[in-house]
């Protein structure tokens, strides 16, 4: 079982782009964000605390972003460095951001559902 980017169609969101692809119980994603995407937390609305509870394992591959917890802590994470994003979190790009990402499917589903109605999109 394998996959590459080329091979799947993009979600796009103004200069955010998302493919992804499901591996057994995982699910990877190749995501491209401009700076200061998103600009607030609102595409978590409904979900606990307005924040992503999907743990996500990924490589930055370009850029860098900003995490913040429900709890204060606060990281940057940079270009060439690997991470594990715990639930409760929110990301914002710093600059263009390119990650791959590994995501347990069902959870990362259910996320990506309540975004999408959020900001209006219908699942494909």
């Amino acid at each position: 079982m394998h996959s590459t980017k080329d091979e799947i169609e993009p979600m796009e969101f103004g200069e955010y782009e998302r493919r992804t692809a499901d591996l057994g119980d995982w699910r990877v994603a190749w995501e491209t964000l401009p700076a200061g995407f998103p600009p607030d937390p609102s595409p978590f609305k409904g979900l606990p605390d307005d924040r992503c509870h999907c743990l996500h394992l990924g490589v930055v591959l370009t850029g860098s972003f900003r995490v913040t917890y429900l709890d204060g802590a606060e990281e940057v994470v940079r270009a060439g460095e690997a991470y594990r994003l715990d639930p409760g979190h929110f990301v914002q790009a710093t600059e263009r951001t390119e990650v791959i990402e590994f995501s347990p499917r069902d959870e990362h589903e259910r996320t990506t559902q309540q975004i999408l109605s959020n900001v209006g999109a219908v699942s494909a």
